[in-house]
Protein backbone atom coordinates (compact mmCIF):
# COMPACT_ATOMS: atom_id res chain seq x y z
CA UNK A 1 0.00 0.00 0.00
CA UNK A 2 1.03 3.62 -0.52
CA UNK A 3 2.05 5.37 2.69
CA UNK A 4 1.25 9.07 2.68
CA UNK A 5 0.42 9.74 6.35
CA UNK A 6 1.37 8.36 9.78
CA UNK A 7 -2.05 6.69 10.05
CA UNK A 8 -1.30 4.59 6.97
CA UNK A 9 1.39 2.73 8.88
CA UNK A 10 -1.17 1.34 11.32
CA UNK A 11 -3.14 -0.18 8.44
CA UNK A 12 0.04 -1.58 6.90
CA UNK A 13 1.11 -3.11 10.23
CA UNK A 14 -2.30 -4.70 10.72
CA UNK A 15 -2.03 -6.35 7.32
CA UNK A 16 1.49 -7.67 7.90
CA UNK A 17 1.42 -8.86 11.52
CA UNK A 18 -0.13 -11.95 13.10
CA UNK A 19 -3.15 -10.89 15.11
CA UNK A 20 -1.61 -11.59 18.53
CA UNK A 21 1.22 -9.14 17.82
CA UNK A 22 -0.92 -6.44 16.25
CA UNK A 23 -3.45 -6.53 19.06
CA UNK A 24 -0.70 -6.49 21.67
CA UNK A 25 0.69 -3.18 20.41
CA UNK A 26 -2.66 -1.75 19.29
CA UNK A 27 -4.64 -2.54 22.43
CA UNK A 28 -5.10 -1.04 25.87
CA UNK A 29 -6.43 -1.93 29.29
CA UNK A 30 -9.96 -3.26 29.91
CA UNK A 31 -12.41 -1.20 27.75
CA UNK A 32 -9.55 0.86 26.24
CA UNK A 33 -11.29 4.07 27.28
CA UNK A 34 -8.11 5.84 28.40
CA UNK A 35 -6.24 4.66 25.32
CA UNK A 36 -8.80 6.28 23.03
CA UNK A 37 -9.15 9.40 25.20
CA UNK A 38 -5.41 9.97 24.92
CA UNK A 39 -5.97 10.70 21.24
CA UNK A 40 -9.34 12.46 21.43
CA UNK A 41 -8.28 14.76 24.29
CA UNK A 42 -5.13 15.74 22.46
CA UNK A 43 -6.96 16.34 19.19
CA UNK A 44 -9.45 18.59 21.01
CA UNK A 45 -6.67 21.08 21.80
CA UNK A 46 -7.04 23.99 19.38
CA UNK A 47 -4.00 25.95 18.26
CA UNK A 48 -4.03 29.68 17.61
CA UNK A 49 -3.32 30.42 13.95
CA UNK A 50 -1.53 33.74 13.49
CA UNK A 51 -0.47 35.41 10.25
CA UNK A 52 2.27 37.86 9.20
CA UNK A 53 4.35 37.06 12.27
CA UNK A 54 7.70 37.32 10.50
CA UNK A 55 8.90 34.15 12.22
CA UNK A 56 10.57 32.74 9.10
CA UNK A 57 11.05 29.08 8.27
CA UNK A 58 10.92 27.06 11.52
CA UNK A 59 13.82 24.98 12.80
CA UNK A 60 13.10 21.80 14.77
CA UNK A 61 16.43 21.25 16.48
CA UNK A 62 16.37 21.69 20.25
CA UNK A 63 18.41 21.04 23.39
CA UNK A 64 16.82 18.68 25.93
CA UNK A 65 18.58 17.25 28.97
CA UNK A 66 21.83 18.86 27.80
CA UNK A 67 21.71 16.98 24.49
CA UNK A 68 21.03 18.21 20.97
CA UNK A 69 18.01 16.62 19.27
CA UNK A 70 17.13 17.20 15.63
CA UNK A 71 13.50 17.50 16.69
CA UNK A 72 11.70 17.33 20.07
CA UNK A 73 10.77 13.69 19.54
CA UNK A 74 12.32 10.49 20.92
CA UNK A 75 11.47 6.83 20.45
CA UNK A 76 10.08 5.44 23.69
CA UNK A 77 10.53 1.97 25.21
CA UNK A 78 8.31 -0.75 23.77
CA UNK A 79 8.52 -4.33 24.97
CA UNK A 80 9.14 -7.11 22.45
CA UNK A 81 10.00 -4.67 19.65
CA UNK A 82 12.07 -7.41 18.03
CA UNK A 83 8.88 -9.35 17.35
CA UNK A 84 7.64 -6.62 15.00
CA UNK A 85 10.60 -6.53 12.62
CA UNK A 86 13.78 -8.55 12.17
CA UNK A 87 15.98 -7.59 15.15
CA UNK A 88 13.54 -4.75 15.62
CA UNK A 89 15.29 -2.92 18.45
CA UNK A 90 18.44 -2.62 16.34
CA UNK A 91 16.50 -1.30 13.35
CA UNK A 92 14.61 1.23 15.48
CA UNK A 93 17.79 2.40 17.21
CA UNK A 94 19.55 2.84 13.86
CA UNK A 95 16.59 4.84 12.54
CA UNK A 96 16.72 7.12 15.58
CA UNK A 97 20.48 7.52 15.14
CA UNK A 98 20.02 8.46 11.49
CA UNK A 99 17.45 11.09 12.48
CA UNK A 100 19.55 12.32 15.45
CA UNK A 101 16.98 11.67 18.16
CA UNK A 102 17.15 9.37 21.22
CA UNK A 103 16.09 5.75 21.21
CA UNK A 104 14.97 4.03 24.44
CA UNK A 105 15.60 0.29 24.82
CA UNK A 106 12.96 -1.59 26.79
CA UNK A 107 13.76 -3.79 29.77
CA UNK A 108 11.87 -6.57 27.98
CA UNK A 109 13.50 -6.23 24.58
CA UNK A 110 14.23 -9.09 22.21
CA UNK A 111 17.68 -7.73 21.39
CA UNK A 112 19.99 -7.37 24.41
CA UNK A 113 21.65 -4.12 25.42
CA UNK A 114 25.00 -5.14 23.96
CA UNK A 115 23.59 -5.98 20.52
CA UNK A 116 21.71 -2.70 20.20
CA UNK A 117 24.65 -0.62 21.40
CA UNK A 118 26.95 -2.43 18.99
CA UNK A 119 24.82 -1.51 15.95
CA UNK A 120 23.70 2.05 16.71
CA UNK A 121 25.86 5.06 17.45
CA UNK A 122 23.25 7.66 18.40
CA UNK A 123 21.69 8.68 21.70
CA UNK A 124 20.72 5.41 23.36
CA UNK A 125 18.65 5.45 26.53
CA UNK A 126 17.97 2.45 28.73
CA UNK A 127 14.59 1.76 30.31
CA UNK A 128 14.17 -0.12 33.57
CA UNK A 129 11.08 -1.33 35.41
CA UNK A 130 10.73 -1.68 39.15
CA UNK A 131 11.25 -5.42 39.67
CA UNK A 132 11.32 -7.74 42.65
CA UNK A 133 14.69 -9.05 41.53
CA UNK A 134 17.00 -6.21 42.56
CA UNK A 135 19.94 -8.24 41.30
CA UNK A 136 18.54 -8.07 37.79
CA UNK A 137 18.00 -4.33 38.13
CA UNK A 138 21.59 -3.76 39.26
CA UNK A 139 22.90 -5.98 36.47
CA UNK A 140 20.85 -4.08 33.89
CA UNK A 141 22.13 -0.73 35.14
CA UNK A 142 25.73 -1.86 34.99
CA UNK A 143 25.37 -3.34 31.51
CA UNK A 144 23.63 -0.23 30.18
CA UNK A 145 26.34 2.07 31.53
CA UNK A 146 29.12 -0.13 30.13
CA UNK A 147 27.37 -0.10 26.73
CA UNK A 148 27.35 3.71 26.68
CA UNK A 149 23.74 4.32 27.67
CA UNK A 150 23.99 7.35 29.97
CA UNK A 151 20.28 8.16 30.35
CA UNK A 152 18.00 5.91 32.39
CA UNK A 153 14.22 5.92 31.90
CA UNK A 154 12.85 4.45 35.12
CA UNK A 155 9.24 3.36 34.59
CA UNK A 156 7.17 3.50 37.77
CA UNK A 157 3.57 3.08 36.58
CA UNK A 158 3.61 -0.70 36.31
CA UNK A 159 3.59 -2.16 39.85
CA UNK A 160 1.25 -4.75 38.33
CA UNK A 161 0.41 -5.32 34.66
CA UNK A 162 -2.84 -3.77 33.45
CA UNK A 163 -5.78 -6.00 32.53
CA UNK A 164 -5.57 -6.29 28.76
CA UNK A 165 -8.49 -8.33 27.56
CA UNK A 166 -7.45 -8.13 23.93
CA UNK A 167 -4.38 -10.27 24.66
CA UNK A 168 -6.54 -13.17 25.83
CA UNK A 169 -8.76 -12.89 22.77
CA UNK A 170 -5.88 -12.64 20.31
CA UNK A 171 -3.66 -15.45 21.58
CA UNK A 172 -0.89 -13.36 23.11
CA UNK A 173 -1.90 -14.98 26.40
CA UNK A 174 -4.67 -17.25 27.63
CA UNK A 175 -5.59 -20.84 26.71
CA UNK A 176 -3.55 -22.51 23.94
CA UNK A 177 -1.59 -19.30 23.35
CA UNK A 178 1.44 -20.99 21.78
CA UNK A 179 -0.65 -23.00 19.32
CA UNK A 180 -2.72 -19.96 18.36
CA UNK A 181 0.40 -17.88 17.80
CA UNK A 182 1.87 -20.58 15.56
CA UNK A 183 -1.29 -20.85 13.46
CA UNK A 184 -1.46 -17.07 13.04
CA UNK A 185 2.19 -16.94 11.99
CA UNK A 186 1.55 -19.55 9.29
CA UNK A 187 -1.18 -17.29 7.87
CA UNK A 188 1.31 -14.38 7.68
CA UNK A 189 4.20 -15.92 5.73
CA UNK A 190 6.05 -12.65 5.07
CA UNK A 191 6.29 -11.98 8.79
CA UNK A 192 7.06 -15.64 9.53
CA UNK A 193 10.01 -15.71 7.14
CA UNK A 194 11.40 -12.26 7.86
CA UNK A 195 10.95 -12.16 11.62
CA UNK A 196 9.92 -15.59 12.84
CA UNK A 197 12.79 -17.37 11.07
CA UNK A 198 15.39 -14.82 9.89
CA UNK A 199 14.90 -12.72 13.02
CA UNK A 200 15.91 -15.42 15.47
CA UNK A 201 16.64 -15.73 18.32
CA UNK A 202 13.17 -14.55 19.34
CA UNK A 203 13.86 -14.59 23.04
CA UNK A 204 14.11 -11.76 25.54
CA UNK A 205 17.77 -10.90 25.41
CA UNK A 206 18.13 -8.55 28.35
CA UNK A 207 16.52 -10.94 30.81
CA UNK A 208 18.04 -14.05 29.24
CA UNK A 209 21.57 -12.62 29.49
CA UNK A 210 21.03 -12.27 33.23
CA UNK A 211 19.20 -15.53 33.96
CA UNK A 212 21.09 -17.74 31.53
CA UNK A 213 17.80 -19.37 30.49
CA UNK A 214 16.08 -19.08 27.13
CA UNK A 215 12.81 -17.17 27.36
CA UNK A 216 9.83 -17.91 25.11
CA UNK A 217 6.81 -15.63 24.69
CA UNK A 218 5.04 -17.61 27.43
CA UNK A 219 8.04 -17.13 29.71
CA UNK A 220 7.94 -13.40 28.95
CA UNK A 221 4.31 -13.07 29.96
CA UNK A 222 5.01 -15.07 33.12
CA UNK A 223 8.02 -12.91 33.97
CA UNK A 224 5.89 -9.79 33.68
CA UNK A 225 3.17 -11.13 35.94
CA UNK A 226 5.52 -12.46 38.62
CA UNK A 227 8.34 -9.94 38.81
CA UNK A 228 6.78 -6.50 39.05
CA UNK A 229 6.80 -5.06 42.55
CA UNK A 230 3.60 -3.45 43.91
CA UNK A 231 5.30 -2.56 47.21
CA UNK A 232 7.67 0.02 45.74
CA UNK A 233 7.64 3.53 47.26
CA UNK A 234 9.50 6.77 46.55
CA UNK A 235 12.14 6.10 49.20
CA UNK A 236 12.92 2.80 47.48
CA UNK A 237 14.16 4.76 44.45
CA UNK A 238 16.95 6.50 46.34
CA UNK A 239 19.44 3.71 45.60
CA UNK A 240 18.74 4.20 41.89
CA UNK A 241 19.48 7.93 42.07
CA UNK A 242 22.51 7.41 44.30
CA UNK A 243 23.97 4.68 42.10
CA UNK A 244 23.19 5.99 38.62
CA UNK A 245 25.74 8.58 37.46
CA UNK A 246 23.87 9.65 34.33
CA UNK A 247 20.58 11.37 33.60
CA UNK A 248 17.56 9.92 35.39
CA UNK A 249 14.05 10.24 33.95
CA UNK A 250 10.99 9.01 35.86
CA UNK A 251 8.30 7.71 33.49
CA UNK A 252 4.63 7.36 34.41
CA UNK A 253 3.76 10.63 36.17
CA UNK A 254 0.12 11.81 36.07
CA UNK A 255 -0.33 14.08 39.11
CA UNK A 256 1.59 17.16 40.32
CA UNK A 257 2.38 15.56 43.70
CA UNK A 258 4.32 12.75 42.00
CA UNK A 259 6.11 15.25 39.77
CA UNK A 260 7.26 17.15 42.88
CA UNK A 261 8.43 13.88 44.43
CA UNK A 262 10.55 13.26 41.33
CA UNK A 263 12.11 16.70 41.81
CA UNK A 264 12.88 15.90 45.45
CA UNK A 265 14.40 12.58 44.41
CA UNK A 266 16.84 14.47 42.20
CA UNK A 267 15.56 13.19 38.85
CA UNK A 268 16.59 15.16 35.79
CA UNK A 269 13.32 14.64 33.95
CA UNK A 270 9.85 13.13 34.07
CA UNK A 271 7.61 11.66 31.41
CA UNK A 272 3.95 12.51 31.85
CA UNK A 273 2.38 9.25 30.75
CA UNK A 274 -0.43 6.77 31.39
CA UNK A 275 1.48 4.01 29.61
CA UNK A 276 -0.50 4.56 26.43
CA UNK A 277 -3.73 3.58 28.20
CA UNK A 278 -2.34 0.11 28.87
CA UNK A 279 -2.42 0.26 32.68
CA UNK A 280 -5.31 1.98 34.50
CA UNK A 281 -8.39 2.18 32.30
CA UNK A 282 -10.04 5.38 33.46
CA UNK A 283 -6.79 7.23 34.16
CA UNK A 284 -6.61 10.84 33.06
CA UNK A 285 -5.44 11.31 29.45
CA UNK A 286 -1.88 12.59 29.26
CA UNK A 287 -2.82 15.82 27.50
CA UNK A 288 -5.19 16.73 30.32
CA UNK A 289 -2.67 15.87 33.04
CA UNK A 290 0.24 17.71 31.45
CA UNK A 291 -0.56 21.42 32.03
CA UNK A 292 -1.01 21.16 35.80
CA UNK A 293 2.17 19.11 36.13
CA UNK A 294 4.20 21.53 34.01
CA UNK A 295 2.91 24.43 36.09
CA UNK A 296 3.70 22.64 39.35
CA UNK A 297 7.37 21.94 38.60
CA UNK A 298 8.21 24.88 36.36
CA UNK A 299 11.89 24.76 35.38
CA UNK A 300 12.88 22.50 38.29
CA UNK A 301 12.83 19.43 36.05
CA UNK A 302 12.55 18.63 32.34
CA UNK A 303 9.00 17.64 31.44
CA UNK A 304 8.45 15.17 28.59
CA UNK A 305 5.20 13.45 27.58
CA UNK A 306 3.86 10.46 25.68
CA UNK A 307 0.56 8.67 24.91
CA UNK A 308 -1.81 9.48 22.05
CA UNK A 309 0.67 11.31 19.79
CA UNK A 310 -0.14 10.42 16.20
CA UNK A 311 1.16 13.37 14.14
CA UNK A 312 3.51 16.31 14.12
CA UNK A 313 0.52 18.49 14.99
CA UNK A 314 0.10 16.45 18.17
CA UNK A 315 3.76 17.06 19.01
CA UNK A 316 3.17 20.81 18.77
CA UNK A 317 0.05 20.47 20.93
CA UNK A 318 2.04 18.68 23.64
CA UNK A 319 4.72 21.38 23.56
CA UNK A 320 2.05 24.07 23.89
CA UNK A 321 0.60 22.21 26.88
CA UNK A 322 3.94 22.32 28.67
CA UNK A 323 6.22 19.50 27.46
CA UNK A 324 9.77 20.12 26.24
CA UNK A 325 9.66 17.00 24.09
CA UNK A 326 7.66 13.83 23.46
CA UNK A 327 8.21 10.10 23.13
CA UNK A 328 6.54 7.92 20.52
CA UNK A 329 5.41 4.35 21.15
CA UNK A 330 2.73 2.69 19.03
CA UNK A 331 3.23 5.13 16.17
CA UNK A 332 6.79 4.07 15.43
CA UNK A 333 6.12 0.38 16.06
CA UNK A 334 3.46 0.44 13.31
CA UNK A 335 6.04 1.94 10.95
CA UNK A 336 8.72 -0.53 12.04
CA UNK A 337 6.39 -3.49 11.47
CA UNK A 338 5.40 -2.20 8.04
CA UNK A 339 8.80 -1.18 6.65
CA UNK A 340 11.58 -1.60 9.20
CA UNK A 341 14.23 1.08 9.68
CA UNK A 342 13.19 2.94 6.53
CA UNK A 343 9.60 3.03 7.73
CA UNK A 344 10.58 4.61 11.05
CA UNK A 345 12.74 7.21 9.30
CA UNK A 346 9.90 8.03 6.90
CA UNK A 347 7.44 8.33 9.78
CA UNK A 348 9.75 10.77 11.56
CA UNK A 349 10.10 12.84 8.38
CA UNK A 350 6.29 12.99 8.14
CA UNK A 351 6.16 14.20 11.75
CA UNK A 352 8.85 16.78 11.02
CA UNK A 353 7.00 18.15 8.00
CA UNK A 354 3.75 18.32 9.99
CA UNK A 355 5.57 20.20 12.72
CA UNK A 356 7.10 22.70 10.34
CA UNK A 357 3.78 23.49 8.66
CA UNK A 358 2.02 23.78 12.02
CA UNK A 359 4.73 25.99 13.51
CA UNK A 360 4.66 28.27 10.49
CA UNK A 361 0.91 28.71 10.83
CA UNK A 362 1.10 29.52 14.55
CA UNK A 363 4.09 31.81 14.20
CA UNK A 364 6.68 29.72 16.07
CA UNK A 365 10.24 29.62 14.72
CA UNK A 366 11.54 26.89 17.04
CA UNK A 367 10.28 24.40 19.63
CA UNK A 368 11.36 26.83 22.35
CA UNK A 369 8.90 29.39 20.92
CA UNK A 370 5.91 27.09 21.47
CA UNK A 371 3.95 27.72 24.67
CA UNK A 372 0.44 28.20 26.01
CA UNK A 373 0.19 31.46 24.06
CA UNK A 374 -0.18 29.25 20.96
CA UNK A 375 -3.36 27.70 22.34
CA UNK A 376 -6.63 29.12 21.11
CA UNK A 377 -8.48 27.78 24.13
CA UNK A 378 -8.56 24.85 26.45
CA UNK A 379 -11.74 23.06 27.37
CA UNK A 380 -12.79 23.05 31.03
CA UNK A 381 -11.03 19.82 31.86
CA UNK A 382 -7.63 21.30 30.99
CA UNK A 383 -6.21 23.20 33.95
CA UNK A 384 -4.05 25.72 32.13
CA UNK A 385 -5.70 28.64 30.33
CA UNK A 386 -4.25 30.24 27.22
CA UNK A 387 -3.13 33.84 27.21
CA UNK A 388 -3.82 36.34 24.46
Amino acid sequence: MIITSPADYRDAAKHRLPRFLFDYIDGGAVTEKTMHENMTSLSSVSLRQQVLCGAGAPELNTTILDSEWAMPVALGPVGATGMYARRGEVQAARAASAMNIPYTLSTVSVCPIEEVAGHADGQLWSQLYVLRDRGYMQNALERAWTAGMKTLVFTVDMPVPGSRYRDNHSGMSGPHATLRQYLQAVLHPRWALDVGIAGRPLSFGNIETYTGHKMSMDDYMGFISKNFDPSIAWNDLEWIRDGWKGKLIIKGILVPEDAKNAVRLGADGIIVSNHGGRQLDGAIPTARALPAIADAVGDDITVLADSGIRSGVDVVRMLALGAKGVLLGRAYIYALAAAGKKGVEHLLRLYAEDMKVTMTLIGASSPADISSRNLEYLEKEFSRHSSS
